[in-house]
């Protein structure tokens, strides 16, 4: 009889600590927010939670690529705004020396100005962004921004700077060559080339803001599967508040009451057991 109700007691016990167990689980779940308070707990969620991770990390580098593009980007057109207008200018210049009437002193002057509007380019085509890196690379820089998405956001300085193997700021120097030498066909056909230069550089502006608008599109496909991420995470690892502290007050009361009733029985005498 004394070894029955030992073994009665020993399982109480055990009974309880199991109970007290549980109900310390549930309030780190509820003081954490965690449901998952080890990967045993659920390792199919366990599972599911890093896999979310793992695209969460993914997608958070996509997403900084896509800012970091962006803003290149917008430093490259405002460049290249800049070098149309320069050879917009440089046109018009050439243009006034090509009339006839023009005299050596003007045409001097001229060809001054073409070859510092010249210089001025290549330092356009020597622009760094804000991390100090040449913005119009040798080689066109392929970026990342999902798994199945890369591209060059800017292209090479190659392709901006130059036409048919010749740079923009060649064609200028050679148009100021011969505006001080008073070439008349060397200055019509550097009145073409200025014409065509400007026509490609308002080409790759063009090109450009089809990047950007790429970006805008990818930047938004990215912040939405952000969204669905964290939420799809938040249902399997966050505690629900509500069924948590409705578990805590069930498992108190069920601890509270076997404890009661386990000082009752622990009340009784030796007598009252042997009876």
């Amino acid at each position: 009889m004394i070894n029955a109700v030992g073994n009665r007691m020993t399982r109480e016990i055990a009974r309880q600590s199991k109970l007290s167990d549980q109900l310390g689980r549930t309030q780190q779940q509820i003081s954490g927010g965690k449901k998952l308070l080890r990967a045993s707990d659920d390792p199919v969620a366990s599972r599911r939670i890093a896999t979310i991770g793992k695209a969460q990390a993914s997608t958070t580098t996509w997403a900084a690529n896509v800012k970091t593009a962006s803003a290149q980007v917008s430093q490259a057109d405002t460049a290249l705004g800049s070098v149309g207008n320069l050879l917009t200018r440089a046109r018009e210049l050439t243009l006034s020396a090509s009339n006839a009437t023009t005299n050596p002193a003007d045409r001097a002057s001229i060809a001054a100005e073409l070859s510092a509007i010249a210089d001025e380019i290549d330092g356009f085509t020597a622009t760094r962004d804000s991390n100090g890196e040449p913005l119009f690379a040798v080689n066109a820089k392929q970026v990342r921004f999902d798994a199945d998405i890369s591209f060059a956001p800017v292209p090479a300085a190659g392709d901006v700077f130059a036409i048919g193997g010749n740079s923009l700021s060649t064609g200028l120097r050679d148009a100021a060559a011969a505006i001080a030498a008073g070439d008349g066909a060397a200055i019509g056909a550097a009145l073409t080339t200025l014409g065509t230069a400007i026509s490609h550089v308002a080409d790759q502006r063009a090109t450009m803001g089809l990047a950007a608008g790429r970006l805008v599109r990818i930047g938004d496909s990215l912040e939405a599967r952000g969204i669905g991420l964290a939420d799809e995470r938040m249902t399997v690892e966050d505690t629900d508040l509500s069924v948590a502290i409705a578990e805590l007050n069930a498992q108190k009361l069920t601890l509270d009451a076997a404890q009661a009733a386990f000082a009752r029985i622990n009340r009784q005498t030796l007598f009252d057991i042997l009876s």
